[in-house]
């Protein structure tokens, strides 16, 4: 039995779920459902002849002309919120405005109804943004790997002076550095000073301070 057999044996339903579920997570799904169906009791009621038992009742209007393409429009948009994905800001604040017009025009916004899911439908449509993939996410910890530590600094250490340079660890180019002891006692070393220590004072090259016997 192989590693791929699980795979095989998904049913058809099976499959047909996964890539509407990939379908739905690329695109303002619930955005536009709702904003689609707010549509359709704003454009429907207008229209519509209920029977309360003998008696029929209608609801048309002198509005029914708006109310159609209210309802109209909020369909299309709501379709578009689903295809087009880079139009649902538009779409969503042309939902917004339809849905307070049809409180004026269309029975209270289809019997509060379709005013609210087209309101819903909007808002969902503004605040909706695309996910990044996992390939952007490992880009993304990629590039923070290569960075290093926060702490780090940009610049190098500073070069050190070389040996018998002012400043450099030696100390034997600095007047009064370690080596100026030494150079007392030997008149011969760097330049001929003649100047020597007191007696019982020397210089300590191994630690570059002076030491008293």
């Amino acid at each position: 039995m192989s590693a791929e057999t699980p795979v095989q044996s998904v049913g058809t339903f099976a499959r047909l779920r996964l890539r509407f579920r990939d379908w739905r997570g690329t695109r303002p799904f619930w955005a536009g459902l709702f904003t689609l169906l707010g549509g359709v009791p704003i454009a429907y009621f207008p229209y519509a002849t209920l029977k309360l038992g003998n008696m029929s009742l209608a609801m048309a209007t002198t509005a029914g002309a708006g109310s159609l393409i209210i309802g109209v429009l909020l369909v299309t948009l709501g379709l578009t919120m689903w295809f087009q994905q880079a139009t649902r800001i538009f779409a969503g604040v042309a939902a917004i405005i339809l849905a307070l017009v049809s409180l004026v025009v269309s029975n209270i916004g289809g019997f509060i109804v379709g005013f609210l899911l087209s309101m819903l439908g909007g808002a969902l449509a503004i605040s909706w943004a695309p996910g990044q993939g996992p390939a952007a996410d490992a880009d993304a910890g990629q590039q923070d790997a290569e960075k290093g530590p926060s702490g780090e600094s940009a610049t190098g250490t500073a070069p050190e002076g070389a040996a018998g340079e002012p400043g450099a660890p030696g100390g034997h180019g600095v007047p009064g550095g370690p080596g100026e002891p030494y150079r007392s006692q030997n008149p011969g070393y760097g330049g001929g000073t003649t100047d020597r220590m007191p007696e019982g004072v020397w210089a300590d090259e191994s630690n570059g301070g002076y030491r008293v016997g």
